[in-house]
C-alpha cells in the first residue's frame, strides 16, 4: 500500500494506456520504497494509502527496484501479471542480481531496463530483459535507428521515454518503437484556428450553464434531451458507484434534488468535456478528471465559494488546447464561460494558478515543486498526497463509465 507516489502514461501505438510507470517519493530515484514496519504502519494509519489497482486503474504498473531489493528483499505479495519489475540500474554488477533476475523472471515477472544509449545488447542480462526503455531526449535517433534492430531481432518490446510532443511520437513510431511514455498526447497536434462543428453546439451550450451563477433546470434539461447520447452519458455518470452508491437516478430532475446544484454542473461539465474530443486519446479525458477533483478538493481545502465550481471547471477544461487543437485564447473565444472560468483557464487567477503548478509537479513527480507549494497554499505536503491520490481514485472511477462510449484514437 502507498501514499506518496506519481504515476506516468505509457501508451501504445493508438495512444491507449498500456501502463502507468510509477514514481515513489520515498524511494531512491523513484523507485521501490521500502519502509520499516513502524513507518508503514505510521503512513497506513494516517495517509489512506492506495493498492496498485487504485493507483494504475487495473492497467499494468512499471516498478524500478534498486539492485539491494531484487537481492534480499523483493516484495512477493505484487502480482507478476499486473508488475513490470524495471531495474534501477541494470549495469550494476552486484554479486547475486544476476541470479535475482532470473528468480524473478521464473515467477513470471516481466523485466525491464533502461537504455538511454542503446548497448544493453552488451550486457550478461540483456537474455532476460522483455522490455527497453530508450530516454529520446538523451539519444540520438540516428543512434537509435542504428541499433534498434539488435532489440527487434531479440523479440524485445521497445518504449520511447520523454515523448512530449507529437511529433516526437511521430518519428518514434515511424523508428519501430511499440510505446511511448511523455505527455505528448495532451499537446495540441497543429494549432489551427478552426470553428467548432455545428454538432457540438449542444455541448458548447452546456459547458456555458455549467460555469453559470444561476442555474436553469429546464434549459439544460432541453439541450440533454436533445441528444440522446448526453441523456445516456448523464445518468450513467451519475450513476457510477464512484459517484453515487445509495440511490438509482433516473433523470436529471430527479439527480438535482439528490445531488445539488454545484455537483450537476460538475457532471454537465464533465459530460460536455468527453463529448468534445471524439479522436484524441482517452487518457487525455482521464488527465482532465484527475486534475478537476484535485482542484475541487484544494478549493475546498481552501475554503474557496463553489458555486459555480470555479476549480473543478479549470482543472476538467486545463487541456483544451490538447483536444482541440487551438490555443486556449482561440478556444475561449468559441466557449459561453464565465469570465472568472476564462480568467483562471489564461492564468489570471493566482490562487489557481498555484493549482496548476501543484497539478503539474504531481505528474511529473517534482516532489521539491510539491514541497514549495505546499508552502504557498498552507497545506501540508503529505495532505496534497492524500488529495491527489482521491483525485486518481475518483478519476479512474468515472473513467469506467466513459470508456465504453469513448472512441479509440488511432495514430496519425
Amino acid at each position: 500500500m502507498f501514499a506518496f507516489i506519481a504515476r506516468q502514461p505509457i501508451l501504445d501505438k493508438s495512444k491507449s494506456v498500456f501502463a502507468y510507470e510509477l514514481l515513489f517519493r520515498d524511494g531512491k530515484a523513484g523507485a521501490y520504497p521500502e519502509h520499516k514496519e513502524e513507518k508503514a504502519k505510521f503512513i497506513s494509519e494516517h495517509f489512506h494509502p492506495l493498492g496498485l489497482d487504485d493507483i494504475s486503474g487495473e492497467k499494468t504498473s512499471f516498478i524500478s527496484f534498486s539492485s539491494d531489493t531484487l537481492i534480499s528483499r523483493f516484495p512477493t505479495t505484487l502480482n507478476p501479471e499486473s508488475v513490470v519489475v524495471e531495474l534501477a540500474d541494470p549495469t550494476d554488477t552486484s554479486s547475486g542480481l544476476f541470479e535475482a533476475c532470473q528468480h524473478i523472471k521464473q515467477l513470471g515477472f516481466r523485466l525491464a531496463i533502461d537504455d538511454p544509449m542503446m548497448v544493453a545488447s552488451k550486457h550478461d542480462i540483456f537474455p532476460l530483459i522483455d522490455i527497453v526503455k530508450v530516454d529520446v531526449s538523451k539519444a540520438h535517433f540516428e543512434t537509435i535507428e542504428k541499433h534498434i534492430s539488435r532489440y527487434r531481432d531479440a523479440n524485445v518490446s521497445l518504449v520511447a521515454e520523454q515523448v512530449d510532443t507529437q511529433d516526437n511520437f511521430t518519428t518514434c513510431l515511424d523508428l519501430g518503437f511499440d510505446f511511448f511514455q511523455g505527455y505528448f498526447f495532451s499537446q495540441p497536434e497543429a494549432r489551427i484556428l478552426k470553428q467548432l462543428p455545428a454538432s457540438k453546439m449542444n455541448i458548447v451550450d452546456l459547458m456555458g450553464e455549467s460555469s453559470n451563477n444561476s442555474f436553469d433546470i429546464d434549459r439544460i434539461s432541453q439541450i440533454i434531451e436533445r441528444d440522446a447520447t448526453l441523456s445516456f452519458l448523464l445518468l450513467k455518470f451519475i450513476n457510477n458507484p464512484t459517484i453515487n452508491k445509495r440511490y438509482k437516478i433516473t433523470s436529471l430532475k430527479h439527480a438535482l434534488n439528490y445531488m445539488g446544484e454545484v455537483e450537476i454542473k460538475k457532471f454537465i461539465a464533465l459530460l460536455s468535456l468527453t463529448n468534445l474530443g471524439d479522436d484524441k486519446p482517452l487518457e487525455i479525458i482521464h488527465m482532465s478528471l484527475v486534475r478537476a477533483k484535485f482542484f475541487d478538493l484544494l478549493a475546498e481545502r481552501r475554503g474557496m465559494k463553489n458555486n459555480p465550481p470555479i476549480a473543478f471547471l479549470v482543472g476538467l477544461f486545463s487541456l483544451l488546447e490538447g483536444l482541440l487543437d487551438q490555443s486556449m485564447t482561440d478556444i475561449l473565444k468559441q466557449l459561453p464561460l464565465s469570465e472568472e472560468v476564462n480568467d483562471a483557464l489564461l492564468g489570471k487567477n493566482i490562487e489557481i494558478a498555484n493549482y496548476m503548478t501543484l497539478v503539474r509537479a504531481f505528474e511529473s513527480a517534482l516532489w521539491m515543486n510539491v514541497i514549495k507549494q505546499a508552502k504557498l497554499l498552507n497545506i501540508d505536503q503529505k495532505q496534497l498526497h492524500m488529495l491527489y491520490n482521491q483525485a486518481i481514485v475518483w478519476g479512474n472511477g468515472v473513467r469506467s463509465a466513459v470508456t465504453s462510449h469513448y472512441p479509440r484514437a488511432i495514430a496519425q
